[in-house]
């Protein structure tokens, strides 16, 4: 299977048929790259956006620390064990068939959210939106790789990433407005305006790849694999916030814990056996891949992080409204942007070690302030930690996408790309969860709220710290 299209290239040099059959010029790679900025911009509002609703939503249904972080949490659990199955099938069947899937999972469970009336109804939705948006990541990634030399991929990278953080900017305002205005729900309108904008565009501009697609593959395909895995990672994650799952005190259900390392084993070894399997374990003995992606996992771990615990922490503090917080979560945006694109320039020039070891150094430094700021220092101090560890997060971003993708053959892009992505938001799924259970543990300790809030900072620094050791040994 997997070799079986390596006779041509995905992307034709000259020409490619588009779904309709008009034949369209793509020597203009800039303009294919501008194309897939848009479906990001779903992804990165559905992603801003419901962290400046998740007070409101806790304080609607009553709801602790542990449980709010499960509104991220059930969103990023599919979202991050999918983004192998895009980029694999992705591969298989063209990289443009699979985006229009994607979206159309992403809008039927937006509108599951919009129609929810209860809290279990708008967690199914959430799950529905992450296996639907988990595509544009992987897909957007392999296809700038495939028609980019890597002379100019961190750039590329840097410039296509760039839309996260401007999404970003206007995003936690909008959304702001809307729910200190009218309501929670109505954050996804634009939403799902986005979704319908990244369908058309992606049906306009993005080549239809020259390939004959066997559809009988899938029967062949490592469905079980898929299932492994996400069963894998899902009892770890119940087993860290088991007390909303089984009653049971979090880290202390140690049946979660066996389950879990039960199917990552099993995993492992039918892996291995499967002549075509869902994931190449053999990816990861390339030290550059695997060190790229434990780096960026770490960083997704400090983003998801503060994502999720700065809108409580400014109302649990400050008692700021939904508007201020996303007007500073807008400039939190507004500074990734500022070093995003800077970051991907500098690893062209000198690799990716320098900008991802200055990147992550400056996240380090401003957890540690955060977990030594009182509740008597001014909201604009606050600010400004929170912009520095924007612009150290947005430093490093491009870097880590450049390195690793950069010894992945060219067939192999798609694959490389959904378990790069895959790694990189398992930290996206621990930081909300875990970072929950710290909180809620600290104020079920009769702690007052920013000493608990200071816990958590700590941790995630010295996760950071590990972040740090690794990047040190990135070489491309």
């Amino acid at each position: 299977m997997k070799n079986r299209h390596l006779q041509q290239p995905p992307f034709q040099n000259n020409f490619s048929t588009v779904g309709s059959g008009e034949i369209i010029s793509t020597t203009d790679n800039h303009a294919i790259l501008v194309s897939l900025m848009v479906p990001v911009v779903m992804v990165i509002m559905n992603l801003t956006m419901f962290n400046i609703a998740l007070p409101t939503i806790r304080d609607l249904y009553h709801i602790q620390a542990e449980v709010a972080a499960w509104m991220v949490t059930v969103y990023t659990i599919p979202f991050m064990v999918s983004m192998p199955l895009y980029g694999r099938l992705g591969d298989e069947l063209g990289k443009r068939r699979l985006f229009f899937v994607g979206i159309a999972i992403f809008m039927i469970g937006t509108i599951v959210v919009l129609t929810a009336n209860t809290l279990s109804q708008l967690m199914v939705g959430r799950a529905i939106q992450g296996v639907g948006s988990s595509g544009v990541v992987p897909l957007c990634m392999a296809i700038i790789s495939q028609i980019f030399p890597p002379a100019e991929r961190g750039r590329a990278l840097g410039t296509w990433n760039s839309i996260g953080p401007v999404t970003g900017i206007v995003g936690p305002f909008i959304a702001g407005l809307l729910i200190d205005y009218l309501s929670w729900r109505t954050i996804f309108g634009p939403i799902l305006v986005a979704g319908l904008a990244g369908a058309v565009v992606v049906q306009g501009k993005v080549p239809q790849e020259q390939k004959v697609v066997h559809f009988h593959a899938l029967r062949s395909f490592d469905w079980l694999g898929v299932a492994l895995l996400g069963l894998g990672v899902t009892t770890t994650v119940f087993y860290l916030s088991s007390q909303v799952i089984t009653g049971v005190a979090s880290l202390q259900d140690w049946r979660l814990l066996i389950l879990a390392i039960v199917f990552f084993c099993a995993f492992i070894v039918w892996e291995k056996r499967h002549k075509d399997p869902y994931i190449a374990l053999s990816i990861f003995s390339n030290t550059t891949f695997s060190r790229a992606s434990v780096c960026s996992a770490i960083r997704m771990f400090a983003m998801s992080s503060v994502g999720f615990l700065v809108p409580l922490y400014l109302t649990d503090v400050y008692n700021l409204s939904a508007s201020l917080t996303g007007i500073i979560l807008m400039l939190h945006a507004g500074a990734l942007l500022g070093t995003m694109r800077l970051g991907g320039q500098l690893a062209d020039r000198w690799s990716s070690r320098r900008p991802v070891l200055s990147g992550m150094s400056v996240q380090m430094v401003t957890m540690v302030l955060m977990a030594v700021l009182s509740v008597s220092t001014p909201v604009g101090l606050v600010l400004i930690v929170i912009i520095f560890h924007g612009l150290g997060a947005g430093l490093s971003l491009a870097a880590l996408h450049r390195a690793s993708m950069s010894k992945i053959p060219r067939e192999q892009t798609g694959t490389a790309a959904g378990v790069y992505s895959m790694v990189r938001f398992g930290g996206n799924v621990l930081g909300p969860t875990v970072g929950g259970v710290i909180l809620q543990h600290g104020l079920d300790q009769s702690l007052l709220p920013i000493e608990a809030y200071h816990i958590v900072f700590w941790c995630i620094c010295g996760v950071m710290i590990c972040g740090v050791l690794i990047g040190w040994k990135l070489y491309e």
